[in-house]
């Protein structure tokens, strides 16, 4: 500890207040421990990097070396030692927290459990601010015999659907749905948005609301829910929402657009790009948010995979660097803007490339699969299927019930505050 300089939890309080105010700072918080350790408890906007992951991602993480970079621990000594290398790969500006996060708690501030947690506390947020509208499991199962007119899309990744879905739905990640989904529906027609559990159902029905479309709900508690239910999931099935036509690109590009200008959503051009990334006193984050398969087709050289949806679901895991600016691209900029709007709202200072771009030569192919890869490893399962039935219920349940609870902590919390739009 000797070789590493410390920083009290008071400092790192007034570090975060003033993160808050937006004051130009930047703060890479980092807990150096196991994910099994972090989901216990750990700071709200701390990034999971293990001490054994330090060399692996911390250049994809924390792309600029003269970031300010606080590590932490709970006295195990992984912050310490994830400290000295990071001065050995060429961070020159590294701490660790004095007295681990045990000391963070007795100066008052809050510990969360779980993994990506300021994104699900956004979108419990979310769901309480605008009222997204929701259906429950029974009364879907219930629609779908009526043969009620309605579409189920599920915003998780295609590799989530293929693994378990809800009867009839087709897979739309959530980046997605303002692009594809106007072209699905009359005005009859009820959107019925699903994930997993919670988050990723309400962020995607608001977007599709925010977006001007008003028969649209959110399936309460997802797949779990469907479960916990007594209801039968399907497995194996891979139905994607297809590209939108001429007319339903045309209204998601006007739909985004409203958004844009409600949120203050800007773009920048390729020269401007040009110059915040080759800056060395300032973070930008360079996000490609389409599809996986659309970034392996064709990508800009330095932009990073992070499908929109799953970059807004878990933004401790992509943006690791707070105060940073995040510049996003796609082909279109439906997504790109849908993404940047519930980006800004989080208190990110977050931009969309312009998108004429894809015509240009030279654009990179292949994929990030080893980084996603990564990413995964560190991330506990939710609780899915284990073998004991009683046991998967009982886990699901829990799940939830911590997911609903996090605005406790946010009410208590004064160190993290969201803005919506109107």
């Amino acid at each position: 500890m000797a070789d590493v300089r410390a920083v009290t939890a008071a400092e790192l309080m007034e570090r975060h207040r003033g993160l808050l105010r937006r004051d130009g700072t930047e703060l890479a918080l980092v807990d150096a421990r196991e994910p099994t350790e972090f989901t216990r408890r750990h700071l709200l906007y701390a990034a999971n990097l293990p001490l054994s992951h330090v060399g692996l991602e911390v250049a994809a993480r924390i792309g600029r070396p003269g970031t300010s970079v606080v590590v932490c621990d709970d006295g195990g000594g992984e912050a310490a030692a994830a400290a000295l290398e990071l001065t050995v790969l060429g961070y020159t500006d590294t701490a660790v927290l004095d007295g681990g996060i045990d000391a963070w708690a007795a100066a008052g501030g809050e510990l969360y459990s779980g993994i990506n947690v300021p994104s699900k506390l956004f979108g419990e947020l979310v769901e309480g601010h605008f009222g997204t509208p929701h259906v429950t499991a029974e009364e879907l199962s219930g629609w779908l015999v009526d043969g009620r007119d309605l579409v189920v899309v599920d915003s998780r990744t295609r590799r989530e659907f293929n693994r378990m879905s809800i009867p009839t739905g087709r897979s739309c990640p959530g980046g997605e749905l303002v692009r594809r989904v106007h072209e699905l529906v009359d005005d009859g027609t009820t959107v019925v948005v699903n994930c997993a559990g919670r988050t990723r159902s309400i962020m995607g029905a608001q977007s599709l609301r925010s977006a001007g479309l008003e028969r649209v709900v959110a399936l309460k508690d997802g797949t779990m829910g469907w479960e916990l239910a007594g209801l039968q999931l399907e497995h194996g099935c891979d139905e994607l929402v297809p590209e939108p036509g001429v007319g339903g690109r045309q209204q998601a590009l006007a739909a985004a657009g409203a958004v844009a200008e409600r949120c203050g959503v800007r773009t920048i051009d390729r020269d401007q790009l040009g110059v915040w990334l080759a800056e060395s006193d300032r973070t930008t984050y360079f996000m490609d948010v389409r599809t996986p398969g659309d970034y392996a087709a064709g990508h800009l050289a330095g932009a990073l995979c992070a499908p929109g949806g799953q970059l807004v679901q878990a933004t401790d895991e992509y943006l690791v660097t707070r105060g940073a600016r995040v510049v996003l691209a796609d082909h279109d900029g439906i997504g790109a803007t849908m993404s940047a709007s519930w980006l800004i709202q989080m208190g990110w200072d977050a931009w969309v490339l312009e998108p004429d771009w894809l015509d240009e030569p030279g654009l990179v192919t292949g994929s990030n699969d080893d980084a996603e890869a990564a990413r995964r490893s560190r991330q506990p399962p939710l609780p899915y299927d284990p073998e004991d039935a009683e046991v998967a219920r009982a886990a699901m349940q829990a799940y939830l019930d911590w997911e609903v609870a996090l605005p406790d902590q946010y009410a208590r919390d004064d160190l993290v505050e969201f803005r919506f739009c109107s």
